[in-house]
């Protein structure tokens, strides 16, 4: 007894004369995610997708938005985004808002002018005037299909092929309508004919273009624009104006000469899209100009949904994206627009 008492005291000191290392902590301090984030919702979410939606947690009855889509875990979420910027050239030069409503965005639409005076001259103020652009929220939808074999095999990755397939498909769908889009029912691209980029040169021709129009096309956007600006435009546009030389037979284009680094012309970065505009007569096909001046609204979160009917009896199952989002470029004076003659001789 008095031995057991002696140990129990010998290590009671022992601890005590143990010197202090490393900052106390009070157990576990670690928040627990909760909601979308957390990773109930995410295995949900998983467990819906291999069964086609057949075998729906409760926990996911806290993410359905108005169409019965099941809103997508932030980490789904977070990832779709990133991918969107990685493959939609627009996504990463435009201006993103996230919204949950309609957005008014202010912008000048008059500027006051500034003016000397002599001594003692009564000062006078011109007025700025302002105008509303409104985002506001457009559906895409977009559909993949996967096979039953794939789906219920537990070995193959279900969340990376449906996030990497969703997100290229609604990338591409939004650069288009970002770049040619016209208000209904999707964004107002930067090629619309109305609410677009300002016309800045139109072409001599209906089928070429010149050295002459594209320094033009530069010149027409004022300075404070030209510090941010870049080009985009159509491969095969590309391909026209790398063949074009100066007066010492000399290509006006500038390789790139590290790698990663963008090819440039007249010092600018050109960005090429496979949804520009071509050649053609009447045909807007060069933009230059600050992109940031294009605001994206996103609205909300994307969701997923069992597609039952469209792969019904072939050993495909549907799977459908959708998100809300909007477009509009709310200065056109930021970007300047390069249009092909109307007609069809050069």
């Amino acid at each position: 007894m008095m031995s057991t008492i002696l140990e129990t005291r010998e290590k009671r000191n022992k601890a005590w004369e143990t010197p202090i290392t490393h900052k106390p902590t009070a157990g576990n301090t670690e928040e627990r995610k909760t909601g979308r984030s957390s990773d109930e919702y995410k295995k949900a979410m998983m467990s819906a997708l291999r069964s086609n939606f057949r075998n729906v947690s409760n926990v996911l009855q806290e993410g359905v938005d108005a169409d019965g889509g099941y809103l997508v875990p932030e980490e789904y979420d977070h990832r779709l985004v990133d991918a969107l910027t990685e493959e939609n050239i627009f996504r990463g030069l435009a201006t993103t808002i996230t919204t949950s409503g309609e957005r008014k965005i202010n912008i000048a639409a008059t500027k006051p002018a500034a003016a000397w005076i002599d001594e003692g001259e009564a000062l006078t103020f011109g007025d700025a005037t302002f105008a509303q652009i409104n985002l506001d929220a457009h559906k895409l939808h977009v559909a993949v299909k996967v096979t039953e074999e794939l789906l219920y095999d537990n070995a193959f990755q279900l969340e990376n092929h449906i996030i990497d397939m969703f997100s290229k498909a609604l990338s591409n769908a939004e650069e288009d309508a970002f770049l040619n889009g016209d208000g209904t029912g999707k964004p107002l691209g930067i090629f619309a004919e109305t609410g677009g980029g300002e016309i800045g040169v139109t072409a001599a021709s209906a089928t070429a273009i010149t050295a002459d129009e594209i320094i033009n096309l530069v010149y027409s956007l004022k300075r404070p624009y030209r510090k941010k600006a870049k080009f985009i435009m159509n491969d095969q546009t590309v391909a026209a104006v790398r063949k074009l030389k100066d007066g010492n037979g000399n290509y006006l284009w500038q390789p790139s000469a590290q790698a990663g680094e963008p090819d440039r012309l007249f010092g600018y970065e050109v960005l090429t899209s496979p949804y520009a505009p071509t050649i053609a007569s009447d045909q807007p096909v060069i933009a230059f100009g600050d992109f940031s001046y294009y605001n994206i609204g996103d609205r909300g979160t994307r969701s997923f949904a069992e597609l039952k009917e469209l792969f019904a009896g072939n050993g495909m199952i549907g799977f459908v994206a959708k998100e809300r989002v909007d477009g509009k470029l709310v200065l056109p004076e930021a970007v300047k627009i390069l249009k092909m003659k109307s007609g069809s001789a050069g």
